[in-house]
């Protein structure tokens, strides 16, 4: 990955940087709210996939899996400009010449080379929650209906996918969900720690969903002084829900999936691991 290269337009833009249902939205909400920061308001789905060569179609529904490689000239350039159309600071403005950008999509932790390659100066913020609330997480999500990412996807038996489609997803089929949950967070934990791993340690600043919960001002108050983000809110109260909560957040939610949980756990103990020294650099 090449990380030297200067840039002109995107000023060390920030991608949060998690699996689904880790809390991302929560923290891109609250970043947001930062002065010298611009987003586009939401994730950034249909931005980059109505790229045609980045569709999945045109990729053979292989995976949203993204490589530098496919950040060819002509698609960074249209990315960038899709991305500076679209931004706007808390007050509504667009950005000037040289800005901030924040950026929050799921499926982003497969594409960390690929954003590298397109914004040569991107930071990543990893953001860590307990894995089995992010599982219990991921289920109810399946079971919603609300994630229906892309429907009648070939080979899949099922009426819809949901959430981020993960490389290796074909060996999920005619599994259990939680098997299938369980399946996709370790492909994309494995991916996505891979790709953290690699990359020298200022460009990677961690927090931890509990602690932003727990202490919002001090965590965030923190995380911005890392990001060289100026911070002017008082976040002493607790934090609103995420525009994508299923039902109101609780350390304990994640128990009455246990049952289906628990058996799953010795097999990504690996992943966990990982995750959580990750989590504590």
């Amino acid at each position: 990955m090449t990380v030297d290269a200067a840039d002109t337009e995107y000023d060390r833009p920030v991608f949060i940087i998690s699996p689904p249902r880790s809390g991302s939205t929560l923290l891109f909400e609250t970043l947001a709210r930062a002065p010298d920061v611009y987003t586009i308001g939401g994730e950034s789905h249909a931005l980059i996939e109505s790229i045609p060569a980045l569709h999945l179609r045109h990729r053979d529904f292989r995976s949203n899996r993204l490589l530098a490689a496919d950040a060819t000239a002509e698609v960074a350039t249209e990315l960038r400009a899709r991305f500076r159309n679209r931004s706007r600071n808390r007050d509504g403005h667009p950005p000037p010449v040289r800005f901030r950008l924040l950026e929050k999509t799921p499926k982003n932790a497969l594409r960390i080379p690929f954003l590298l390659q397109a914004f040569p100066e991107a930071r990543f913020v990893y953001l860590h929650r307990e894995p089995r609330e992010v599982l219990a997480s991921m289920i109810d999500a399946w079971m919603s209906g609300h994630f229906r990412t892309y429907l009648q996807l070939p080979g899949w038996p099922h009426p819809y996918w949901s959430l981020l489609l993960t490389p290796g997803w074909q060996a999920l089929a005619g599994k259990p969900l939680p098997e299938i949950v369980a399946g996709q967070w370790d492909s994309a934990m494995r991916v996505m720690l891979d790709d953290l791993e690699a990359l020298p340690g200022e460009r990677v600043s961690t927090i931890r969903f509990d602690r932003l919960v727990a202490n919002p001002d001090e965590a965030i108050r923190r995380l911005c002084e890392r990001l060289d983000i100026r911070w002017d809110v008082d976040l002493s109260g607790q934090l609103p829900p995420s525009r994508h909560t299923l039902t109101a957040p609780d350390p304990g939610k994640w128990t009455r999936h246990a049952a289906a949980i628990e058996p799953l756990l010795p097999g990504l103990q690996e992943s966990i691991a990982r995750a959580a020294a990750m989590a504590a650099r």
